[in-house]
């Protein structure tokens, strides 16, 4: 991703934080009946930069057992930290994964 664009954002965010809520636009996601918003397991492999993190799906098994890792590594960002500072989420953290648009997104709190 290109420097100039990442800082770009931050500071759109940023400002956007800083403004009174009147001035602020919501978004909503939208799932029609019969259409899904499909969702894996993932755990934290590291972190990236801000709030963006490198995941991995994972497959459940029975009650107990330890998840196995597949697939390969990708980025997504964490809903529950700030936009605008540093993430502090330990690796080996697990999550839910969603596709939000073009965006993985998923929540998870130190």
């Amino acid at each position: 991703m290109d420097k100039r664009h990442t800082t770009d954002e931050r500071q759109v965010l940023t400002s956007l934080s800083r403004e009174a809520t009147a001035n602020r636009k919501e978004a909503s996601l939208v799932v029609s009946g019969g259409a899904g918003s499909p969702a894996w397991p993932v755990t934290v492999k590291s972190h990236v930069a801000w709030n963006v993190y490198r995941v991995r799906a994972v497959a459940l098994g029975e009650a107990g057992s330890v998840p196995i890792e597949i697939g390969q590594e990708i980025e997504a960002t964490n809903l529950a930290e700030s936009f605008a500072s540093e993430g502090a989420l330990p690796a080996g953290t697990f999550a839910l994964l969603f596709r939000a648009g073009e965006r993985n997104v998923f929540y998870a709190t130190p």
